[in-house]
């Protein structure tokens, strides 16, 4: 997968964490993940689909940092992954994909966007639904880590 698809997904949500919850954030080194296991408590996953590429992203966080994250933009309290926090998880996946969406546009890449769904529960399951390798992106803040993974088939 070209890092110059990878980068607007990366710096699409950087700017939606900064911008919307003054979060800032640490991007690690990707990865090839050889699983299907999601690496945090929680998952936002939303595929896209268009004439030269296909393919989804999840973004998984653990209950640490989510919590961390929604009292931030929402500026309430939050104990647990309740229904605010599986609603701002779905959020923030589809406002990180039209970021990234339109960063792409002038790239050529031209997808439409399906509805988020979200999953959680100790070792829950993300399935993609393309067919190419996963690449697994950490990101670090004051409160731990979560990841983003892509999987892409590109039919140029």
């Amino acid at each position: 997968m070209n890092i110059d698809f990878i980068n607007p997904f990366l710096s699409s949500l950087s700017n939606v964490l900064e911008t919307m919850g003054g979060i800032k954030c640490q991007i690690g080194k990707p990865t090839l993940k050889n699983s299907t296991t999601s690496k945090g408590d929680v998952t936002g996953i939303i595929g896209m689909a268009g004439k030269n590429i296909k393919g989804s992203l999840a973004i998984s966080f653990s209950q640490a940092v989510i919590i961390d994250i929604v009292e931030k933009m929402v500026g309430e309290k939050v104990s647990k992954i309740d229904e605010t926090v599986i609603d701002m998880v779905g959020e923030l996946t589809n406002m990180t994909t039209g970021g990234a969406k339109n960063l792409l546009l002038e790239k050529g890449y031209d997808f439409d966007m399906a509805t988020p769904a979200v999953v959680s529960g100790l070792n829950h399951k993300v399935a993609h639904m393309a067919k190419g390798k996963i690449i697994l992106i950490p990101f670090s803040t004051q409160e731990g880590k979560f990841y983003i993974e892509l999987c892409f088939d590109e039919t140029k």
